[in-house]
């Protein structure tokens, strides 16, 4: 078969670096960022986590083909934030929201135990 073995896509590649940031050259307070080994789903979260702030004026991400295991997520921000800040922010926004969602989870789960 020609497609690539399947831990590729979860393996990060000795000397890559999981996440890699390119500011733009023709718009101000514009970068990408690429995420190597993810797919809609990281990119889908962190593009909504990202319509979450009010700083941010466009945030969008893309799969460059199915084979390649990896995502750019593009971010315009206002003169009051940067890419890096809106991205920073957005990733521990989002390691807070599932944290609680998992204790939330693990909570009720106790409780439904002790009911049966």
């Amino acid at each position: 078969m020609n497609a690539p073995d399947r831990y590729e896509r979860f393996v990060v590649p000795e000397g890559t670096k999981k996440v890699s940031y390119e500011r733009d050259t023709k718009i101000i307070n514009a970068a990408s960022f690429t995420i190597e080994r993810e797919d809609h789903t990281i990119g889908n979260i962190l593009r909504m986590q990202l319509h979450r702030d009010p700083n941010v004026l466009f945030a969008g991400y893309k799969l460059p083909h199915p084979l390649q295991y990896k995502i750019i997520v593009r971010i315009h921000t206002t003169s009051q934030s940067s890419p890096m800040q809106a991205y920073n922010q957005a990733i521990n926004d989002l390691d807070k929201e599932l944290d609680h969602l998992k204790n939330v989870f693990e909570a009720e789960v106790r409780k439904q135990s002790r009911e049966y």
